[in-house]
């Protein structure tokens, strides 16, 4: 969340935040700031209440004479009830406001382009050829059940809409691939984590993706929520800790199956296993000290990380800058990597890159020391690293042979311990 005297000093920054990033009509900023004021006023009076009846209780205790002692009795039993009343008015009045400041998005960074959706997003960068083929390339759904390694009937006869099997070698290439991920992170220093995948609601709350993305979750029967992304619990890890300043950076990449309702998809994407209610990812994370370019230099070396896993599988891809309104509510600024596939004949999304700065940390309650001794919220920022089985699908796609077959991308082959997919 926002720091409140950031929203009492800049509403109307906040207020174009909120209009940039397609929020209007979730957060009214005036009736926040009314009710922080009234907050405040009762805060005021009620530490003056209390701090006369602290010294009449000296005073009582100190008093000699019975009489002077009653009249003191008296005063104070005056302004118990007035305390009351007012610890009543601020126990009505702090909920309200809890809630509201949840509904408060991120304020865009300086350079992220205005945009009401996808079409104000901008490339940045273009990397790769892309493939031609000799023969007209296949989808990857098409590819896969010739070679019998994707089974969507029956997953979606067990499972339902969108439910999917991966048979064989296919099983065993996704696996390579996330295998070919986490190995590639760990090089690069970070601790690998398998986390939980169902959480509380405090974990979603201090990420960001509630309240807004609450319909977006399934949620079991104990209450608890299954993540959309190792992000939620990697972030989470330190909640409510107080870190050193020679703890940071914290870097750590998770592998988590992920579950998505996709609300609002509904017709989007129904063919094949690219937008599908769970999926199996390796996500990066990172905590650094509370400095905004130091935020702006891991952002475009996380996205480093992903572009080098693209690169060593030898995909095509752009990087697109995220307008505001194509953000999430708590992101400062976004980039997506779109991946070619050849079967689609379009870039589609693989990677997610973004920087929160205190969003998140404020939410959640992580700290850190610094030099000076002073206690402040770390920066937070995440990335994907490898998402599956839609990465998978731009592998199919892009390896494909006039044949039908895949050929295995050779930084995965040991991961494999085969090079071609057939149906010899």
């Amino acid at each position: 969340m926002l720091d409140i005297k950031f929203i009492r000093e800049n509403p109307e920054i906040v207020k174009k935040a909120i209009k940039d990033k397609q929020f209007s009509g979730t957060i009214d900023i005036d009736e926040l700031l009314k009710i922080d004021s009234e907050i405040r006023e009762i805060e005021l009076k009620l530490n003056d209440l209390r701090q006369k009846r602290n010294d009449l209780n000296d005073k009582i205790k100190n008093a000699k004479d019975p009489s002077e002692r009653d009249v003191l009795i008296k005063e104070n039993s005056i302004l118990k009830p007035q305390v009351q009343e007012f610890e009543t008015k601020l126990s009505e009045l702090t909920p309200a406001f809890d809630e509201l400041m949840l509904w408060v998005p991120n304020v865009p960074a300086s350079d992220v382009p205005f945009g009401e959706g996808e079409e104000g997003n901008v490339e940045v960068k273009k990397v790769g050829e892309i493939p031609t083929f000799k023969f007209t390339p296949k989808d990857h759904l098409d590819i896969a059940e010739g070679l019998d390694i994707i089974d969507v009937k029956r997953g979606s006869k067990i499972g339902g809409f969108r439910a999917y099997f991966l048979k064989g070698k296919g099983m065993v290439l996704e696996q390579a691939i996330l295998r070919y991920a986490l190995d590639f992170m760990i090089e690069n220093g970070f601790i690998p984590m398998s986390v939980p995948v169902m959480v509380n609601d405090g974990a979603l709350i201090g990420t960001g993706y509630f309240p807004w993305g609450k319909d977006d979750h399934y949620r079991t029967q104990d209450d608890q929520a299954l993540i959309g992304t190792a992000e939620v619990s990697l972030t989470a890890y330190h909640s409510g800790e107080v870190l050193k300043e020679s703890d940071l950076p914290v870097k750590l990449v998770g592998q988590s199956p992920c579950f998505r309702r996709e609300v609002g998809s509904h017709g989007k994407d129904t063919k094949g296993v690219f937008r599908i209610h769970y999926f199996n990812k390796v996500e990066q994370v990172v905590l650094i000290p509370a400095d905004e370019n130091l935020s702006r230099e891991w952002h475009d070396k996380m996205l480093g990380y992903a572009e080098s896993i693209l690169q060593g599988l030898g995909l095509s891809y752009h990087v697109l800058l995220m307008c505001t309104g194509d953000m999430g509510p708590g992101q400062r600024k976004k980039y997506d990597v779109e991946t070619w596939f050849a079967g689609q004949n379009k870039y589609r999304e693989t990677h997610s890159d973004s920087y929160f700065n205190d969003f998140q940390s404020r939410r959640l309650n992580i700290k850190y020391v610094d030099s000076k001794g002073e206690k402040k919220y770390v920066y937070t920022l995440n990335n994907t690293v490898a998402a599956t089985p839609r990465l998978l699908a731009a592998v199919i796609e892009n390896y494909q042979n006039e044949k039908g077959e895949i050929v295995v991308p050779e930084v995965l082959r040991k991961y494999t311990g085969f090079d071609l997919i057939s149906n010899d």
